[in-house]
């Protein structure tokens, strides 16, 4: 028997960040998929400090808010959070179903973690990829170099193209 999924998997992983070597979900985009208020989910979580250690959950940095909040481009003085929002990481966004006591809760709760299996599978996958491919190189000769070397840059996450936005007052 399947069971009709309520977050499309897709949606899940776009908001599964890294943050400081952890891989981990904003306490907003955890709200929005459970559809309660982002206060409300905080609120839930600091009435039960106990089921959230360090390891669980921690709060952004002041530097990696302002990161966040220039890559998002949300205004400081009007709109946007006011607050450092909350990480959370595999385990504590396993913990807020305990702490969130609604039926959706439990099945968005179950389609998160298969989420973050799939990340970790994938990353795995991509390790053993790279591992495989050093021991090879290895073995080979010189004229194959030009084939590792561009395969690595094919393994190689995507540099973000960052454009200067806005009119330039030099000639071109």
């Amino acid at each position: 028997m399947t069971e009709r999924s309520l977050i499309p998997v897709g949606r899940i992983e776009r908001v599964i960040r890294d943050l400081r070597g952890h891989n981990v979900m904003l306490d907003a985009d955890l709200a929005a998929i459970y559809r309660v208020e982002t206060k409300a989910l905080v609120r839930a979580v600091r009435r039960n400090p106990e089921r959230f250690p360090a390891d669980f959950m921690f709060q952004l940095s002041r530097k990696e808010f302002e990161d966040l909040r220039r890559h998002f481009g949300t205004s400081k003085s009007w709109g946007g959070r006011r607050y450092r929002p909350y990480a959370f990481t595999e385990q504590g966004v396993a913990m807020l179903s305990s702490v969130l006591r609604s039926p959706r809760a439990v099945r968005v709760n179950v389609e998160i973690m298969r989420a973050f299996v799939k990340l970790r599978q994938i990353l795995e996958s991509h390790a053993g990829l790279a591992k495989k491919l050093a021991e090879l190189e290895k073995r080979s000769d010189a004229q194959f170099r030009v084939v590792f070397t561009a395969i690595r840059k094919l393994m190689a996450p995507a540099a973000s193209k960052t454009r200067r936005i806005g009119f330039s007052s030099e000639a071109s």
